[in-house]
């Protein structure tokens, strides 16, 4: 019964980060994006097959990366991180609106409990993608710092192999990260509001 409101908080959370992705590369002077389709809404445009078969088997997916290139931006180092930034930032404005609906109009069961689940995917998602990794957002927000490192595909590679390695084997590590974090923002929310 979950994946009722579960799956489309999922569509919903994947498309508008990937879509805010290519709409801040488009606007720092990347095209890329935009010429392969991606700076749209549509879902089937940012879905990647085995990462949907992931998420419903594991409830651990993906969906397909915008693609970027740093060099039409003018200063390629601060405009890959603000791309980067883009996607979670997203996702937490999303689960603010949802948020918010929750506290102040009275809403249905069924419209509740997907604001809920809303809320709730979204935040995952933005906190996950700030964990400082490659090719998480965060690695790409943290090599602001690091320049050097931010374009070194060998720490892709390895990146990669150390994110499987904490999904799978750090459960607990990564769920108390998730929790903390996702809570911390749910606080800044009822301040907000």
């Amino acid at each position: 019964m979950e994946y009722v409101y579960l799956f489309p908080a999922v569509l919903i959370a994947l498309t508008f980060h990937e879509y805010a992705h290519a709409y801040v590369a488009y606007k720092l002077g990347d095209p890329t994006a935009k010429m392969m389709g991606r700076l749209t809404l549509n879902p089937l445009k940012h879905i990647d097959l085995l990462g949907l078969i992931a998420f419903i088997l594991f409830k651990f997916g993906w969906a397909k990366p915008v693609p970027v290139n740093p060099s039409n931006f003018k200063n390629p180092v601060r405009d890959s991180a603000l791309v980067a930034i883009a996607g979670p930032v997203m996702n937490i404005i999303i689960a603010f609106i949802s948020y918010a609906i929750l506290k102040f109009f009275p809403v249905g069961v069924t419209i509740g409990e997907f604001l809920k689940w809303n809320v709730w995917i979204n935040l995952i998602l933005a906190v996950f993608n700030l964990i400082p990794l490659p090719p998480l957002d965060g690695w790409r927000v943290a090599s602001i710092f690091f320049p050097r490192l931010m374009f070194d595909r060998r720490l892709e590679t390895y990146g990669f192999i150390a994110l499987l390695l904490l999904v799978f084997l750090g459960g607990n590590l990564l769920g108390t990260y998730l929790f903390h974090a996702v809570n911390i923002i749910l606080r800044i929310f009822d301040l907000v509001i």
